[in-house]
């Protein structure tokens, strides 16, 4: 497979909500009514990545603070991962960040989202925190990157 160009754009939510339940590690996404409780009444930023013009990835956050930003949920199309779709949105959304006035991005993931453990890890994010769940795999690992 070729390399494609990849663009990042502004969304929606009904965009982020069709690319999500394309996603298989989203099990149990979000209903439409979480996202507009969530982004409703802060700062936030709804990204889409479109790899040679088909979607292929998402990235959402919102602002925590005036100087804490929260990157809540993403996802790659399991056809267009390990392409640097979520390298580009993840710098698009940092970018964002810095630029209005964020000098923090925090984020949470689950111990079973390896792949996601380690691209935080290798983009300079720090392990703050877990949280303690039944199952090992659902051990919440909250990780912060400051500017």
């Amino acid at each position: 497979m070729h390399k494609p160009v990849v663009t990042v754009q502004l969304a929606d939510i009904e965009t982020i909500m069709q690319l999500s339940a394309s996603i298989p590690e989203f099990d149990a996404p979000y209903p439409a009514a979480e996202f507009h409780r969530r982004l409703s009444a802060t700062p936030h930023l709804i990204l889409v990545a479109y790899a040679d013009a088909q979607p292929a990835g998402f990235k959402v956050g919102y602002a925590r603070s005036s100087t804490v930003f929260y990157s809540w949920m993403g996802g790659v199309l399991p056809a267009f991962r390990r392409l640097g779709v979520a390298a580009t949105l993840a710098d698009a959304q940092e970018d964002w960040a810095r630029q209005n006035g964020f000098a923090t991005i925090e984020l949470k993931t689950r111990n079973r989202y390896k792949a996601m453990l380690c691209f935080a890890l290798n983009r300079g994010f720090d392990i703050t925190g877990i949280e303690i769940k039944d199952s090992i795999l659902e051990m919440r690992i909250f990780l912060q990157k400051s500017y």
